[in-house]
């Protein structure tokens, strides 16, 4: 008897009427642009589910609830914090709520309220060390999509070091952060996106400062 490949075993991932509302209420509260640019925000949450839907048939099963939760994952520390959170278990379900807790890094209501930037990230990362697999995979998604923009206007003679200056921190730190991230991915997650965000992370090493 031929033995079936696992990934054969495998549940095809269908999406449905909550992807299509996901993307809704993503669209009605991220009508911001990209830091300093003209970019809606939008790219980067549909950027960022395209990755996690890339990872159908991998190691860590991908299900509508994880690409919902990718498309929504920086509404709570960006559009509400815990109030917010109470809203998107109310529309989505509560896995799709952990999900996206887990990747927020503030639950503070008001943006002015937010903890200091090394406080957040310290705490993201301590917790992500504990997340279950669905969550790094989104947080892998989501990081390599920010490092590969960062990238890409580095390449960019219009923008170039400039791009620096958009953030809370400049390069020494947000390589620091990128880097500590990079250490809990290869740790515990077997993935392919995370080969990819090691690779850019070296190139922007590499980058003059």
């Amino acid at each position: 008897m031929t033995e079936q490949h696992p990934d054969l075993l495998l549940p095809d991932l269908l999406l449905t009427d909550r992807f299509t509302h996901a993307v809704d209420y993503a669209r009605w509260l991220h009508t911001e642009f990209r830091k300093g640019t003209r970019i809606p925000y939008m790219a980067h949450l549909l950027g960022v589910a395209s990755l996690v839907l890339s990872e159908a048939g991998g190691k860590v099963p991908v299900t509508e609830d994880m690409v919902i939760a990718a498309l929504l994952h920086d509404t709570v520390e960006d559009h509400g914090g815990q109030p917010r959170l109470d809203d998107v278990e109310r529309e989505f379900g509560p896995n799709v709520a952990r999900m996206v807790k887990g990747l927020s890094d503030t639950l503070a209501a008001d943006h002015d309220q937010k903890e200091g930037w090394e406080e957040r990230k310290n705490a993201y990362l301590a917790r992500l060390r504990h997340e279950p697999l669905d969550v790094l995979v989104i947080s892998v998604a989501d990081k390599l999509y920010n490092s590969k923009a960062i990238l890409d206007d580095l390449r960019d003679p219009l923008v170039g070091s400039e791009v620096w200056k958009r953030f809370k921190r400049g390069p020494k730190e947000q390589l620091w952060y990128f880097h500590s991230l990079l250490e809990i991915f290869q740790d515990r997650l077997d993935s392919r996106l995370v080969g990819e965000f090691g690779r850019v992370v070296a190139q922007l090493d590499a980058w003059p400062k």
